[in-house]
């Protein structure tokens, strides 16, 4: 049986990853920093909860140790990430732009992924077939953000497009580290989520689709890539 954590999985991409996963046979653990949203919504899919703060040392030491005494772990999803809104409502471009905001986001985006990653690899080196799913964005690619024929040109945030695009270089340097685990990136696409206002075109369901597909990929799966519903994408 594998056994998976998802971060930040109380709601969005992370709640239906788990819920899919769950239905495919997976044992769950559902991290949430917040106990009381996290433990009902573990409740409700049949999950497991493990209180889990990305940008906490020790409530990730915490829950390392908790799923160890459990049995250990196959894979891991980085999935919890957040963007930060102005008073009026709006993506924080540029000219607005303060350290404060870009060290909250790079914090939990960045930061708590390697947190959490770091707390959890020597659970995942027991594995007989280890995976790491990185969250990742294709607000993350210069070239789509670069290009005035894309929609993405448009994006005027900068913090959360450069947390992702460290996330794709985490991805490809833990994997050449670990060769021996499948670890990859994906993208979810335009997904309506607490993190953009709802504002995406895609469901949740069409969204967790390539986060489920590449969570399960066995020992002989990709690594060191960056994956769409639409199969692999060029960094």
């Amino acid at each position: 049986m594998t056994t998976t954590l998802i971060t930040g999985a109380n709601k969005g991409l992370g709640f239906e990853t788990a819920r899919r996963l769950l239905a495919d046979g997976h044992t769950v653990y559902l991290g949430s920093r917040d106990a009381g949203r996290g433990r009902a919504a573990a409740e409700s899919l049949g999950a497991r909860f493990v209180q889990l703060d990305v940008n906490d040392d020790a409530s990730v030491e915490a829950a390392a140790k908790s799923v160890a005494a459990d049995g250990g772990l196959d894979v891991l999803v980085n999935n919890a990430g957040i963007e930060l809104y102005s008073a009026d409502g709006a993506v924080i471009g540029a000219a607005e732009l303060t350290a404060d905001v870009m060290r909250d986001v790079l914090e939990t985006n960045v930061v708590g992924l390697v947190r959490v990653t770091h707390a959890f690899l020597p659970l995942l080196a027991r594995s007989a077939a280890p995976v790491v799913v990185n969250v990742s964005s294709g607000l993350a690619l210069a070239s789509e953000v670069a290009d005035p024929a894309s929609s993405r040109y448009h994006y005027p945030g900068v913090a959360y497009p450069a947390s992702k695009a460290a996330v794709n270089m985490i991805t490809i340097q833990y994997a050449k580290a670990f060769p021996g685990m499948r670890i990859n990136a994906v993208e979810p696409g335009h997904t309506a989520t607490d993190l953009n206002r709802h504002a995406g075109r895609q469901t949740v369901e069409e969204g967790a689709e390539v986060i489920v597909r590449m969570a399960s990929i066995g020992r002989d799966g990709p690594t060191g890539g960056c994956f769409t519903s639409g199969g692999p994408l060029t960094w």
